[in-house]
């Protein structure tokens, strides 16, 4: 049988995305979050979709969403939300703050678990930390199950898999299209960003991963008839990569948010580590930060969204560093990506459909051919392949 999906953080700006995606594949999650009265309007919004799908469908009318009141100062709070078996999937971030509750709680739970995470340390500490308690229970945790860092996992596996053995290194950069800027990111991006942006960060280097300053390097790629720019970043396929090419010895990625900046990216980056070893300037940094920058506090509407896209390339390369093979994928708008990206693989987790436990990455946990298909359904495909529509890309996943 399989168990309750609770979405925890559903009336942030990606939890509510999220939400209506799963209601829109229908899904019929648990809505938690700390306030009562958001999550009763969250509700009342969702249900008109509720019903619309369920009219499609055949089916009758349904009992209202159930919502549970959590909240990550409170702990416990958040351990009562699951139970063995569930699929708890957070939103709540920033991460590297406020991620733990529910991490704990559902390795502590035996529960499946998946978050929306786009930060380096708390990918790492998902990896290094909480996936050993998680083999050990039976369960599977997807962290950065998102635009970040989802596509560049595609985007990488893709390109090796038609390099074959010979590839030993892979460089993988994530690009804006559109009319999106930095002042389109949502609170919680921007939050994320602050938080992370002076931590250590690393990278997969001689076979193994090691640390290293955000932004430490900066390359560029060919997309569209344009150069663009991409300073490095730690991402969930410095991780995963190496597991389904295991003769790999390096494992770059770049976020190109940034463009022209990119280059002050990487001096501020540089400035950022020697300041940090000055005593008493990382506390005054990250108080700043969460004075400064809030979590949710919005995003981009319905119409941004829709005038942005995602461009991702991964190149790889033999050790003579000669290129194997070029995969480039394009798409919608990353929000939109994640909150269906969030649905498709609480579906599929929740029916059983991952392989093996502990932390997963997107390739080991569905398999190529399955990420392959979710990510179109979710808006992001190699370029040049066709693309359903966005009422088709809904469609619920198979569980096989």
């Amino acid at each position: 049988m399989a168990g309750r999906i609770v979405l925890f953080g559903a009336t942030g700006y990606t939890g509510e995305l999220t939400a209506q995606a799963m209601v829109e594949r229908g899904l019929r999650p648990v809505l938690a979050a700390r306030s009562q009265e958001k999550l009763d309007a969250l509700a009342g919004r969702l249900g008109g979709r509720a019903l619309a799908v369920a009219a499609s469908e055949g089916a009758g009318l349904r009992e209202p969403l159930e919502t549970v009141v959590a909240d990550v100062t409170d702990p416990p709070s958040v351990r009562a939300l699951v139970e063995k078996g569930d699929v708890l999937v957070t939103t709540v971030g920033p991460f590297v703050r406020w991620g733990a509750p529910a991490a704990a709680a559902a390795t502590r739970a035996g529960a499946h678990y998946i978050d929306s995470t786009g930060e380096p340390p708390f990918v790492r500490e998902v990896f290094e930390r909480y996936g050993l308690v998680a083999e050990q229970a039976g369960c599977a945790m997807l962290t950065a199950l998102g635009y970040d860092w989802v596509p560049g996992n595609l985007a990488g596996g893709l390109a090796l898999a038609r390099a074959g053995e010979s590839a030993v290194r892979i460089d993988v950069g994530y690009f804006v299209t559109g009319k999106a800027d930095p002042g389109s990111m949502s609170g919680g991006t921007r939050a994320s960003l602050a938080g992370v942006i002076a931590a250590p960060s690393f990278a997969f280097r001689d076979g193994r991963v090691r640390t290293e300053r955000g932004a430490k390097d900066l390359r560029s790629f060919r997309v569209g008839e344009r150069e663009l720019a991409g300073v490095s970043v730690g991402s969930s396929e410095h991780f995963t990569l190496p597991r389904v090419a295991p003769q790999l010895r390096e494992v770059n990625a770049y976020l190109g948010w940034f463009g022209p900046a990119s280059r002050a990216m990487q001096v501020m980056s540089a400035g950022m580590s020697v300041a940090m070893k000055v005593p008493g300037v990382e506390g005054l940094w990250k108080a700043a930060g969460e004075k400064l920058v809030k979590g949710s506090t919005g995003g981009p509407d319905e119409t941004a969204r829709s005038g942005s896209g995602s461009h991702i390339v991964a190149i790889a390369y033999d050790d003579a560093g000669q290129e194997l093979s070029e995969v480039h994928l394009t798409g919608v708008s990353g929000y939109t990506f994640t909150g269906r990206m969030l649905a498709w693989g609480a579906e599929r987790v929740a029916a059983g459909a991952t392989q093996g436990a502990g932390a997963l990455g997107p390739i080991d946990g569905f398999g190529l051919d399955a990420l392959t298909d979710g990510c179109a359904q979710a808006g992001i495909a190699e370029e040049g392949t066709a693309r359903a529509e966005a009422s088709a890309s809904m469609a619920p996943a198979s569980a096989g």
